[in-house]
């Protein structure tokens, strides 16, 4: 059984070099970043094509790796795309509804997703509040993880490689590497 493709989808405006997203596609060698044609005005028709391709491209099973409003794109995927994945990591979703740049991805879908899905929110998001996160989770099916004052869990709020989010990734059945040790001499 081959291991499944990892689709980074990062949100509005990209991942940056020290995001996580960004490190963990430097080290796993199954993912891929879905590319967005416009980061900075985004159209959701146009991310979730370029996002529905990528999954239709992989050679097998996907697991989505989302952030930001790249969640709330993986959402508004059709059934007949949503059946290849095999679980997707949600982390910090956006709110559309509150920031106009965004409003194209409203209204938020809220129906249970037919793949195994992960919420990973924090107390303090400043662009999303941790009850409208809850709402997405349950209403999406996805298990919910919060996170105290972790800002909107990117490289800005300090989560470089985040050792807890590759955990939460291996548990949705994506193979991880360990880390590298140093051989003691």
């Amino acid at each position: 059984m081959t291991a499944p493709t990892v689709l980074i989808v990062p949100g509005w405006r990209n991942s940056g070099p020290g995001h996580w997203q960004t490190l963990w596609q430097q080290r796993l060698p199954q993912a891929r970043r879905v590319e967005q044609r416009d980061w900075m005005s985004p159209r959701r028709q146009a991310w979730v094509d370029q996002l529905g391709d990528a999954v239709l491209q992989a050679p097998g099973p996907v697991v989505i790796v989302a952030h930001s409003l790249g969640c709330i794109a993986t959402t508004h995927l059709p059934p007949s795309v949503s059946a290849r994945i095999q679980g997707a990591l949600l982390v910090a979703p956006a709110d559309p509804e509150r920031r106009g740049i965004l409003a194209d991805f409203a209204p938020v879908p809220y129906q249970k997703l037919p793949y195994r899905s992960v919420l990973v929110a924090s107390s303090n998001d400043p662009f999303c509040p941790i009850r409208l996160s809850g709402a997405y989770a349950r209403a999406w099916g996805s298990e919910f993880v919060r996170l105290n004052d972790a800002g909107h869990i990117n490289a800005e709020s300090g989560h470089g490689e985040w050792p807890l989010g590759l955990a939460l990734l291996q548990s949705l059945g994506a193979e991880v590497p360990l880390p590298r040790r140093e051989a003691v001499t």
